[in-house]
């Protein structure tokens, strides 16, 4: 099956194609046994569906026409049945199809979005956030529906044509001939017509994400928008933008409509054909009416499936374009990796060494690290000094493995960052930044995001330490009320103190405030930052900040300039306090 996709669709890799549908169809094989119990249905009902035509054919030759009573009562009968039994298993197919085909669907969404969340920071800086929501929501649910839908529809085709055909011939094989024609061009005209569809939907695809990623960037900021009274003129942003897509969606449409309608029309030639040839052996007595309005029947029965098929060949065009919008995310490689066999954290306190390292964005060519040397204590409180854009964050990252040095190590108590667990690494070292990130849901459930098993009292203890007493006061069911998207109806300093109860309660080994008291006045900070010193007595604390009061009473001075992190001296350290 794969081989033959890979063959039909007209790739300039086949390669990749032949492993993007080996991905894919990997999810399917898991669900065999449903497969194949869907495929015995499937057979069944087209087998009960082909029935119907040859009783309707008995019942008027030889019950109506002959004039035999009981025939006619058996056969009516026997269709009511028939029918039944169509019914039911009908609804049992959709069922099961319903199920099968949600379970391949999450699944597919669930692998896609597990390797975005492998990705580095820099890939979302560059990648707009509303094709990404395309390719996770449209393109996947249009890979599932080809996926299943086209398994089980092509299977349903293929019985329906041969059994439409073999019944065909066993009325009449002169009439049958004009299969031998329609086919064909058929055939040919699809081919003819399938680049353009591609192109259409590839089309399509694009302006979706684009009305997708201005809604994700606009909505956020209305409040921006509104005061800076740009209402009418984003408005018209998306006016435009919605012109383009329907633009898209109607030449899209123009290509679908001609590629199925000159098949029907025909399709409606051929059985216009068959009723006058066949209609004239009915006058003349040498065919019964009953098998003319039955081959009638099958002539349809034959081309629905044929026309499926064709349009199988279509969506398989759509789908090979979702296709490759799927696997450029799948095949972003991410910046760090698991090893094999990762070591566990040892029993230390925080302990940093940073030696030789060396670092340089892909997009930059100027490496921002440029073989730092640096060991920084267990229990040590760090200051981090240095203008903006120097690596800073940067530096950051690295800690947390969301970027690996190019050169050199970092070692966390002795061991280098690569060779531990990657979700341990990162729950051990707790960074509070300006850009606090809050979810849909209760305070209670925010403050312990990172720490989920925490219990109540814990929780409530970081509200104090925080400062976040007189916030939880004020909401109508304290800590269990429910937070609005972001945080939006929260001040900078109320966010930024949930963030520092958020650490607090994650109990790292290393916890960097970059910035993370900047939207708070001096005396909260201090207070806040003297429950830090009073929690982390032991631990390694790291501060970066422009505020001086920040970086007083810190037992180490670090300036990062010109790709090197250098201890200030006492005088230049005094100057910061």
């Amino acid at each position: 099956m794969i081989e033959l996709l890979a063959r039909l669709v007209d790739t300039a890799d086949p390669l990749l194609l032949r492993q993007a549908l080996a991905w894919l169809y990997g999810f399917v094989r898991p669900h065999l046994r449903a497969v194949a119990l869907l495929l015995g249905l499937s057979l069944g009902a087209s087998l009960l569906v082909l029935a119907q035509p040859w009783l309707t054919k008995t019942l008027i030759d030889d019950g109506l026409l002959a004039r035999d009573f009981p025939v006619l009562v058996q056969v009516a009968v026997a269709m009511i049945v028939v029918g039944i039994l169509g019914t039911l298993l009908g609804g049992i197919n959709r069922y099961l199809h319903t199920q099968l085909s949600g379970r391949i669907l999450f699944a597919l969404r669930d692998d896609l979005y597990g390797h975005l969340q492998t990705l580095s920071p820099a890939f979302y800086g560059q990648r707009r956030i509303g094709d990404l929501l395309s390719r996770l929501d449209g393109d996947v649910a249009e890979i599932q529906r080809f996926a299943v839908d086209s398994l089980f529809a092509a299977v349903s085709a293929v019985i329906g044509l041969l059994g439409a055909v073999v019944l065909m011939l066993a009325l009449s094989w002169q009439l049958a001939l004009l299969l031998a024609v329609l086919i064909p061009v058929e055939v040919l005209w699809l081919r003819w017509m399938r680049r353009r569809v591609e192109r259409d939907a590839r089309g399509l695809r694009e302006r979706s994400a684009d009305l997708s990623s201005f809604l994700v960037e606009t909505l956020p900021a209305m409040k921006f928008i509104q005061a800076a009274g740009q209402q009418q003129r984003e408005a018209q942003r998306l006016q435009g933008l919605g012109q383009g897509y329907l633009r898209q969606l109607l030449r899209l449409q123009v290509s679908e409509f001609f590629t199925h309608a000159v098949p029907g029309t025909l399709t409606s030639l051929s059985r216009a054909c068959v009723f006058i040839i066949g209609g004239y052996w009915v006058v003349q007595g040498t065919w019964q009416l009953g098998a003319l309005i039955a081959f009638s029947t099958y002539l349809g029965m034959a081309v629905g499936p044929v026309q499926s098929l064709l349009g199988l060949y279509v969506a398989m065009q759509r789908m090979s374009v979702s296709l490759g919008r799927v696997m450029e995310l799948k095949c972003e490689p991410a910046q760090v990796s698991q090893v094999a066999r990762p070591q566990p954290l040892a029993q230390g306190h925080g302990e940093l060494r940073l030696e030789g390292v060396w670092f340089a964005h892909p997009q930059r060519a100027e490496a921002v690290l440029r073989g730092v040397e640096v060991r920084i204590a267990a229990g040590l409180k760090v200051a981090i000094s240095g203008a903006s854009g120097v690596g800073k964050s940067t530096l950051i990252d690295l800690l947390q493995r969301f970027y690996d040095p190019s050169q050199g190590r970092i070692l966390l108590d002795g061991r280098d960052l690569r060779e531990l667990e990657l979700a341990e690494l990162r729950r051990r070292i707790a960074v509070v930044s300006q850009d606090i990130v809050l979810f849909r849901g209760s305070l209670a459930d925010n403050l312990a995001y990172a720490a989920p098993q925490v219990e109540r009292a814990a929780i409530e203890q970081v509200v104090r330490l925080a400062r976040l007493d007189e916030l939880v006061a004020s909401l109508p069911q304290g800590l269990d009320s429910q937070l609005g998207e972001r945080g939006q109806q929260l001040s900078g300093g109320q966010k930024q103190r949930i963030a520092i109860a958020r650490a607090l309660l994650q109990a790292p080994l290393i916890l960097v405030l970059d910035e993370a008291t900047s939207a708070v006045d001096e005396n909260t900070e201090r207070e806040v930052i003297a429950a830090i010193d009073e929690l982390f007595a032991d631990r390694t604390r790291i501060l970066i900040s422009h505020r001086r009061s920040t970086l007083a009473q810190c037992d180490l001075h670090l300036q990062l300039a010109e790709g090197q992190l250098r201890p200030l001296p006492a005088e230049a350290a005094s100057d910061v306090r």
